[in-house]
């Protein structure tokens, strides 16, 4: 079967491609996607959300086709997690995405799959969850489920009278509810068990609050009991209260007189006292639990926010790279600090709520068991509708929460990209895109609010019917004679206290949802591949790698057939050897796209080469322990980063005990001192955001002087000076001849009269070739590439 394809997103570097979607419901089935690396694609595709059905047809089709290793289908978020072969390319594994799709809408009649123009073919046994296609076809197939309904309508109308006298018996009753509720929540979560799969394992995640708390489970369990002492409390203090009016109005209590309380002061004094012990107990432990809540909850963001910029910062940088600055920093920030909000606000109200039904059971149970079934009957129906309702509103938060992502990475972008909008006069054209992203926001926030908005009015309605059928039949039992007053009492308050205590089951069941939107993100942030600080391949501390002192670091740097290719593009480097001489100063010139670049990247292990060695005093660098290797390496970069700090501060950084007397040093060799000595605060001089308050070409010598600061025995420089006038590229050239004495330079660069005094300078060609090498008088003297390089910037005529 063949997909309609059409050229579609770029998705980190990678040409991807996406089906033509010709009308307005097959846009629902278009894969977007959401990262693309070697081996492993993330796709988001709103056709499987809330559809555990498709998702599963979906993957089976996926598993079967060739170079899939795995495949996991989220029906929850509609996330699509491939990972395949690496002899696979990307744009192959895409495409078999695609004609999954097309697959599912085939099989399953849907104006999708016509608008695709995919044909009719049977569809799967296994699609309980789809959607019921409309017509006489799905009118035939909700058949049997009307006529069970009309028929069990009809036997309780006419079994009504033995159906009464089965209420009537509150274990029957009370089992019954059991029974039935534990029936619907494991239909659910046999449901949602592939939705809470792991994505690298068939098997099943842990409970989602179980892996927020995590180790903290001691102080949970104490914060819970405290909440839960402090609900006993309270409803023994509202179960008291017209227990204290009942025994004014009818002059005492012989209940309280059988167990020696005598004498209605007596008796007035005791239940006084009860019920200030209650209110003490409730206040107490009520405050106790708020300490307790909160200290969990400050612990738990605390544990996930350290693990987790723990994780990002040895994540690959060419992980790294594919992910969105912003939306690291929103899982950081927001999507943590939900986790912290929810076990801190709503995991108290969820327990307290659990208290207070613990409670009210065996009260009704003991005080007036003909009552129970009123209370007990909503419960399995609350429990379906729940259920029934959760998919979908965990479906819009996640759409709500991808969509603000969305905006707010945009926003961000816009921030930074201030002067390239204003220099363009494309302000309207990006307000124009923001308010479009703010639409889509606002329409996700008012789905997800409108399908978190009905459980809550359906846990009241349940509630209310229960306090009005309480009242209404307890009220006529004790008319009757069948029912004490002194056992009604207590109830009349209880079932208000639980109806305003599940009321607040909607907000938590919102924020629950909103949770498990942030706990994926995380969790998926946590599923990057971290950088191995030993040999290439391992990790931990059993696999350091091999030493590397510093001391006896030659510099030798040779490059042995090494081919390497970025995701998705032809091999910038193939083949290529060439060798740097240890304490000398190397250059590579050359057009851009080269793989000059690319080299420095390889040597940093930024980057790993697919063939061949990159080698340091003979040694593999991935047999190197990872932080040895990039303490021997300095690298300056053509737009390096400063921190909103000082001047001192950003030379330091990585040498924080440097002396003043070393860094002044350091900024002189750099070509920096003269400037920072003439600003107001000198080197207090705060440098802004990213270094905002500097030019670049200062920020180029603050760099520079940090790796001079350093001093280590390898030195990449790549295009660093390239922002300087050429009065200042002089005096750093000079300062850098007596740095590199005796130290392995690495010179990248563009403008040739940053190289002319190499010790050898390379001419890169396409595929990382060299096509000459030799020093600047010998390269000029052979009238090549280099010297046409040179006459063209030197302003002499050019050579044929």
């Amino acid at each position: 079967m063949t997909s309609t394809l059409a050229a579609g997103p770029h998705a980190n570097g990678v040409a991807v491609a996406a089906p033509r979607a010709r009308s307005r419901t097959g846009s629902r089935a278009v894969p977007r996607p959401r990262s693309i690396l070697p081996g492993r694609q993330r796709w988001e595709i709103d056709l499987f959300r809330g559809r555990p059905g498709l998702a599963r047809v979906a993957e089976a089709s996926l598993r079967q086709a060739p170079g899939i290793e795995d495949v996991r289908v989220n029906p929850v978020t509609g996330r699509v997690l491939l990972r395949h072969d690496h002899t696979l390319a990307a744009r192959d594994a895409a495409r078999l995405l695609h004609v999954a799709v097309d697959r599912v809408l085939t099989a399953l009649h849907t104006p999708e799959a016509n608008a695709l123009g995919a044909g009719p073919a049977a569809p799967p046994a296994y699609l309980p969850e789809a959607r019921p296609p409309r017509g006489a076809e799905g009118t035939a197939r909700r058949l049997p489920r009307i006529l069970g309904l009309g028929c069990a309508a009809a036997a309780a109308v006419a079994g009504g009278p033995l159906l009464l006298r089965f209420l009537r018996r509150p274990l029957l009753t009370l089992g019954a509810a059991a029974v039935a509720t534990a029936v619907v929540v494991r239909r659910a979560w046999r449901r949602t068990d592939r939705a809470r799969e792991g994505p690298d394992g068939p098997g099943p995640r842990r409970h989602a609050v179980r892996r927020i708390v995590g180790r903290h489970r001691r102080k949970f369990g104490v914060a819970a009991l405290l909440s839960a002492l402090s609900t006993l409390a309270e409803m023994a203090l509202f179960a008291l209260t017209p227990s204290i009016v009942l025994l004014v109005a009818r002059g005492g209590s012989a209940t309280l007189t059988r167990y020696g309380i005598a004498g209605i002061s007596a008796q007035l004094g005791t239940l006084a006292a009860a019920g200030a012990l209650a209110c003490a107990v409730m206040a107490g432990t009520g405050y106790a639990a708020g300490v307790a809540w909160r200290g969990v909850a400050q612990d738990v963001e605390d544990d996930w926010r350290t693990r987790t910029y723990a994780h990002v910062q040895s994540v690959a940088p060419a992980d790294l790279e594919n992910e969105r600055v912003s939306r690291v920093n929103a899982v950081l920030s927001e999507d943590i600090g939900q986790l912290g909000t929810f076990v801190g606000t709503n995991m108290h109200d969820v327990v307290q709520m659990g208290a207070g039904l613990a409670l009210l059971v065996p009260m009704f149970l003991l005080l007036a068991p003909q009552l129970a079934w009123i209370a007990f009957a909503p419960i399995p129906l609350v429990a379906w509708l729940s259920f029934r309702f959760h998919e979908r509103a965990v479906a819009d938060t996640a759409a709500c929460g991808e969509r603000r992502a969305q905006l707010n990475s945009r926003v961000t972008e816009n921030l930074h990209a201030h002067t390239t909008i204003k220099s363009a006069t494309t302000e309207a054209h990006e307000i124009t895109r923001i308010g479009e992203l703010n639409g889509r926001c606002s329409e996700a926030n008012r789905s997800a609010g409108r399908s978190a908005a009905l459980p809550p009015q359906i846990l009241r309605l349940a509630g209310g019917s229960a306090l009005v059928g309480t009242v209404l039949l307890g009220g006529r039992a004790v008319l009757r004679g069948e029912l004490a007053t002194a056992a009604f009492g207590p109830l009349i308050e209880l079932p208000g206290i639980a109806m305003l205590k599940l009321s607040r089951v909607g907000s938590a069941s919102d924020h629950y949802q909103r949770t498990l939107a942030a706990l994926e993100r995380i969790e998926r942030l946590h599923e990057l591949p971290v950088e191995p600080q030993g040999p290439a391949g391992t990790d931990g501390p059993a696999a350091a790698g091999r030493e590397l002192p510093l001391r006896s670091l030659r510099g030798r740097i040779e490059l042995r057939k090494v081919t390497f290719a970025y995701p998705g593009r032809a091999p910038v480097l193939r083949d290529t050897s060439l060798i740097i001489p240890p304490g000398r100063t190397t250059a590579l010139v050359g057009t851009t796209g080269a793989g000059k670049t690319t080299i420095a990247k390889l040597l940093m292990r930024f980057r790993h080469p697919e063939r061949g060695q990159v080698l340091l005093d003979g040694t593999d660098v991935r047999t190197l322990g990872l932080p040895d290797l990039r303490r021997a390496i300095g690298y300056v970069t053509q737009e390096p980063f400063l921190f909103d700090a000082t001047i001192a501060e950003n030379i330091r950084y990585g040498t924080f005990h440097a002396t003043e007397a070393q860094l002044v040093a350091a900024a002189r060799t750099a070509g920096a001192h003269a400037f920072i000595d003439g600003l107001p605060d000198g080197y207090d001089t705060r440098v802004g955001e990213r270094g905002a308050a500097l030019s670049g070409g200062q920020r180029q010598r603050i760099a520079l002087a940090r790796t001079v600061l350093r001093d280590p025995p390898v030195v990449i420089l790549d295009e660093a000076t390239s922002a300087v006038d050429n009065e200042t590229e002089a005096t750093i050239q000079r300062a850098l001849q007596v740095f590199g004495t005796d130290r392995t330079m690495l010179v990248i660069a563009h403008r040739l009269s940053t190289v002319q005094c190499a010790d050898r300078i390379y001419v890169m060609g396409s595929g990382g070739a060299v096509a000459e090498r030799g020093t600047h008088d010998e390269l000029v003297a052979l009238g090549g590439v280099y010297s046409s390089l040179w006459k063209l910037q030197s302003g002499g005529p050019a050579l044929t």
